[in-house]
């Protein structure tokens, strides 16, 4: 583990890395400290399960979870801590990821995971950091930078296509 990891970013198999270096690369926008590891919630529970206790004395504050197909990795990680943990469903090839979706999003009552969209681990990444900034005035204020600059760019991107035309707009 890291040293003074603020977030937990777990993944039920290295082929999520791709998808879940997009955690990684925001929050590293917002230098907050992490750890990555893998971990299947069903060919490895021990080590899940072992990672999970240890992050009681590590400082993370929240959990990430990627896992593709069956993707109990959040819903167990959520049964074995009060930490918040989000779930990110990983496309699969068989079901586009709705298998992954539907697997993460249904957590009994008492075991919430708090679930983004298909493959959509930078949004994870942006809820942790909402999530830290309760706590933290001036990583609140650099997610308020963040999204006033979303917004700014947003609008040019409108002003240029009204300018351009959508024709145009769609050559460059």
């Amino acid at each position: 583990m890291n040293k003074n990891p603020k977030v937990g970013i777990i993944m039920g198999s290295d082929s999520d890395l791709e998808v879940m270096a997009e955690t990684a690369k925001i929050l590293e926008e917002f230098d907050i400290s992490y750890d990555m590891t893998v971990g299947s919630a069903h060919r490895s529970p021990k080590l899940v399960h072992k990672y999970i206790t240890n992050t009681k004395n590590s400082g993370i504050k929240v959990l990430i979870a990627g896992a593709g197909g069956a993707a109990h990795l959040a819903g167990v990680i959520a049964s074995l801590t009060t930490l918040p943990v989000i779930g990110v469903p990983i496309k699969t090839k068989t079901l586009e990821g709705l298998d992954s979706l539907l697997s993460t999003v249904n957590m009994p009552p008492g075991v919430p995971v708090a679930t983004v969209g298909i493959n959509a681990a930078k949004n994870a990444g942006i809820l942790a950091i909402q999530i830290l900034a309760t706590a933290d005035k001036n990583l609140e204020e650099k997610l308020i930078t963040y999204k006033k600059k979303m917004s700014e760019e947003t609008k040019k991107r409108g002003e240029k296509l009204s300018e351009l035309g959508f024709k145009k707009y769609l050559e460059k």
